[in-house]
């Protein structure tokens, strides 16, 4: 199938990606930072990842559905903090955002934006809970839309190169979200997966940074690959917490041959595509995130 070209609004490059990919989940940037001792969210000028196209979303869709397959890859995301360089963003470790992904179509042509509220607020629990697709239609003048959120990021940093903002802001249900990318396809083309445990591919480089003495999550495929969560999301199960993702495996709904397992890590862990430019990224069946090491 052909693949469809995504600009990427904070690496200010083209992406190549498949059509089959959704939209949801590959944001990144020097946002926000959470500073865990007085719990206050610090706004911090910086720079964004716009855009994931992938059947997980980004790692992750907002999608509440979907059949599990095989760990054959199909085609198939990033956050908050003081950066210690103009590319560099840490402590994302549990930082709270939600998106906003409306599609418009004109013609044979759908653009689907994506908006989310990094650097802006925290997603407000009672706004984001009131939030209906059909608000998000009218106000925007969407055909269609997807509420994907609310999400978690569980990597520490991020490593970019380039930053650049769209400066495109739109207030959703009284939430104030910011133009992180914009996605063209055909009409008829799918933009949103739900199929969960199928690995996704797609075209980007960033560096995911997990801290010594921290813990990851993984899902390890029936081949052996194994892929670390980058987020947890809060849309099929609302009450799910940093502190559950260690025994998150009994809420899973693992295929044969899948397993999910923790661990703390002795020395840093990088998930770096910046020598390929590919990910490949898959979902749970709680729309949960990860990508391959």
């Amino acid at each position: 199938m052909e693949a469809i070209m995504v600009k990427d609004a904070r690496l200010n490059t083209i992406e190549k990606v498949s059509p089959l990919q959704s939209v949801p989940h590959y944001l990144s940037g020097n946002w926000l930072s959470f500073n865990r001792s007085d719990a206050k969210w610090r706004i911090l000028k910086g720079s964004l990842v716009a855009l994931v196209v992938l059947i997980l979303a980004a790692c992750g869709s907002g999608s509440t559905t979907g059949s599990t397959a095989t760990s054959t890859p199909t085609t198939a995301p990033a956050t908050a903090s003081a950066s210690a360089t103009p590319s560099e963003t840490q402590n994302l470790r549990d930082v709270r955002y939600c998106e906003v992904i409306p599609s418009v179509q004109s013609g044979s042509t759908i653009t689907t934006y994506v908006y989310n509220t990094l650097g802006l607020n925290d997603c407000p629990p009672g706004r984001w809970n009131a939030l209906t697709q059909d608000e998000v239609n009218k106000e925007f003048g969407s055909q269609s839309a997807q509420l994907n959120g609310p999400r978690h990021f569980v990597m520490d940093g991020i490593l970019a190169s380039g930053s650049t903002t769209s400066g495109k802001m739109f207030t959703f249900g009284g939430i104030e979200m910011q133009l992180r990318a914009t996605l063209q396809t055909s009409a008829g083309t799918p933009t949103v997966g739900n199929q969960f445990y199928v690995p996704n591919q797609v075209m980007r480089s960033t560096v995911f940074i997990y801290n010594t003495g921290q813990p990851v999550f993984e899902l390890t495929a029936p081949n052996g690959d194994v892929y670390v969560m980058q987020s947890y999301a809060q849309i099929v199960d609302k009450t799910l917490t940093y502190n559950q993702l260690p025994s998150l495996a009994s809420k899973l709904q693992l295929p044969s041959g899948w397993s999910y397992s923790t661990k703390t890590l002795q020395q840093e862990l990088r998930l770096d595509t910046t020598s390929t430019g590919v990910a490949y990224v898959v979902n749970d069946n709680l729309a949960d995130s990860y990508q391959r090491m």
